[in-house]
Formats: structure tokens, sequence, C-alpha cells
């Protein structure tokens, strides 16, 4: 996230999951946005065949799904996002759209901090969730309430 504005950072999260964010400030500032989601404009027999049996509006629709979809991980780190390459960032045909943000998803500090954008009435967003606490082991698993034999 400290390299060149226009790149791509890719990170392995929760042990098991490749999330891509656009780095967004000058070389050596940390700044980046985390993509939630897009829509595959090309190539969409290659993301349906890496993300068998998901519906063409869930091909791309979450940070792990889109990754996934883009076959992005670890070594795609770096990519140059605006030089028209594989994977390029495209200005919109049309301006007539308008851009709503909401609360952030899946973060337990700061949730209410509306730094979640999208394109109004776009069906590939991703669904809104908010942070839900994992559930520590009921009190029978609790080591706490074991016996001793």
């Amino acid at each position: 996230m400290f390299g060149p504005p226009g790149h791509l950072y890719v990170y392995f999260t929760y042990g098991m999951h490749f999330c891509i964010n656009f780095v967004c400030s000058p070389e050596g500032e940390c700044s980046a946005v985390l993509i939630r989601a897009g829509e595959i404009v090309e190539g969409a027999e290659l993301a349906r065949a890496a993300r068998p049996g998901s519906s063409d509006r869930d091909l791309a629709r979450g940070p792990a799904r889109l990754t996934k979809a883009l076959e992005l991980a670890r070594e795609d780190n770096g990519l140059d996002l605006c030089d028209g390459g594989p994977l390029t960032v495209m200005e919109r045909a049309s301006a007539d759209f308008a851009v709503v943000s909401g609360p952030r998803v899946g973060v337990s500090s700061a949730a209410e901090v509306p730094w979640r954008f999208w394109i109004e009435g776009d069906r590939t967003v991703s669904a809104y969730k908010a942070h839900k606490p994992r559930a520590r082991g009921s009190a029978a698993t609790s080591p706490t309430s074991a016996t001793s034999s």
C-alpha cells in the first residue's frame, strides 16, 4: 500500500482469501481503497470457470469472489491498473449515475464511518452485513467448565 498510485496491492486474509486494494496516494504514503466487488465486462467465460456455479451477478460480488473470479493472487501485487493491461480500471461511458456511501462492512470498530462507496442501484455491489463478533464456545465446551477425572 506504500507503492505508486494506480497499482494493485494484493494481500491474503483470514488464512483463506486474497483481497485487492487500489493504491491511491503518492508512493511512500500508505493509502489504498479496498475493491469489494466489480462487474466482469470481458472474459466472463474465464470468470465462470474460476467460480463454477456462480450466477453472473455473484461472479465478483464481494472481495474474495472478485479476486477468485479474476484469478488474482499474491504474484499480481504491484500490477499497474491504469496502463491498459489485462486488469484495467476504466472510465464509465456515462456519467448518469449516483455514488452513495454507507457504513463499513465486516469491521469491529468505526463501522459507522461511511467509507463504503458504490454506484446506486448497481446489481453487483456486495450486500451490506454488519460485523458480528465471533461466538466463543458454549459453557459445555468452555475450559472453565471442563471436569477432570
